[in-house]
């Protein structure tokens, strides 16, 4: 049950008010988003936003910061009732020292994939007002430099070559967008796997997108990075590393 792997996996969950924690039991559905993202050489942190649908008609929601500061870089979960609560923790995370070449915090509020296909299909006739998906809106922020950083830190020998690399550097805007992340169970431990649509508008007027995997199914669990050149292929990188190492659960 989602609700159960996010309170088993969280290091503060004692916190939480035993009546919130006692409320959950009774969810129906629920749906997740990212609410900000930022990833730098220091730190990752990541914060996002879990809805859940009570049999009684309310909803409830709590946030979820995950950050690489455990030792040796392991991942670590807090969750907290509030939005301020996670702002102020997250702020209090050691950033280390700044790099130029660093991205800037991210923030996005855009659905993810989810669990049960079931559950999100009764909260979606359950709510009033269905939110619909947001139009891609590009952003002209040093695109050509983020599109190289993207394919730098690409780790996989099937990375997008020189052509893909050649066409990206007439990049003048871009939009990132999360389209999937879940918690799978590797060799007994969770990791966690996302992945992300980075879109460019280039100066001849074509758009272009490259897929960038984020995952943690790694012999020592480490982050790591790879990019492929289609969601099809990106998709299939991650069903086998599931599929090699692990169980998606």
């Amino acid at each position: 049950m989602h609700v159960e792997r996010l309170l088993g996996r969280a290091l503060n969950s004692f916190d939480l008010p035993d009546a919130l924690v006692e409320r959950l039991d009774s969810a129906l559905a629920h749906a997740s988003s990212l609410h900000s993202s930022h990833h730098s050489a220091a730190l990752h942190r990541v914060t996002y936003r879990h809805t859940y649908l009570l049999a009684d008609g309310s909803s409830l929601t709590l946030w979820e910061l995950v950050h690489n500061t455990g030792r040796d870089g392991r991942e670590q979960h807090e969750l907290y009732a509030d939005e301020t609560d996670v702002r102020l923790a997250a702020s209090r995370l050691p950033a280390g020292l700044p790099d130029p070449e660093d991205d800037l915090d991210v923030d996005l509020d855009v659905e993810l994939d989810v669990d049960l296909d079931a559950d999100l299909e009764l909260l979606g006739a359950l709510l009033t007002r269905p939110v619909a998906p947001a139009p891609v809106v590009y952003e002209p922020d040093d695109s050509a430099d983020h599109a190289r950083r993207v394919l730098r830190r690409a780790e996989n020998a099937d990375r997008p070559g020189e052509a893909v690399a050649a066409r990206l550097r007439g990049a003048f805007a871009h939009h990132i967008k999360q389209v999937f992340g879940r918690q799978c169970a590797v060799a007994g431990k969770d990791a966690g796997f996302t992945l992300y649509e980075h879109a460019f508008l280039l100066m001849d007027g074509s758009e272009m997108s490259v897929w960038e995997v984020e995952h943690t199914a790694t012999p020592d669990g480490r982050h790591m990075c790879e990019v492929y050149e289609d969601e099809q292929a990106a998709r299939e990188a991650m069903e086998l590393r599931a599929r090699v190492r692990g169980r998606v659960r």
